[in-house]
């Protein structure tokens, strides 16, 4: 089993930054692959950023060049910097895990209870 507990979302204008957390610990296998989600009410829930096991990375090409995401294995915390934030970005944000092999097909099993991002132009 996997807990994840995202924190760090908050309220601000356009233009500005936010470091979202999720503190995550249990099967470490399952943490080797992670990712960020958004979600804002009627629409599908978006993929935003993604880790693997050897720490590249992919992102959304609406938050590329604005938003970098990292893992501190050691402190069992991966982290989404957002900066240059835009209205557009409001949304739940939740952090995701899985074991690599099987997020190609069936994407990732384990999810967080989210954290609110609200940006105001």
């Amino acid at each position: 089993q996997v807990k994840l507990v995202e924190s760090g979302g908050g309220s601000v204008q356009a233009g500005g930054s936010l470091r979202l957390s999720c503190e995550f610990g249990g099967d470490s296998d399952v943490t080797h692959c992670m990712a960020w989600f958004r979600q804002t009410p009627g629409k599908e829930r978006e993929a935003v950023a993604s880790i693997d096991s050897d720490g590249s990375t992919t992102y959304a090409d609406s938050v590329k060049g604005r938003f970098t995401t990292s893992k501190d294995r050691a402190r069992g915390t991966l982290y989404l910097q957002m900066n240059s934030l835009k209205p557009e970005d409001t949304a739940m944000y939740y952090c995701a895990a899985a074991i690599c092999a099987r997020v190609p097909y069936y994407g990732y099993n384990y999810w967080g209870q989210g954290t609110q991002v609200n940006v105001s132009a």
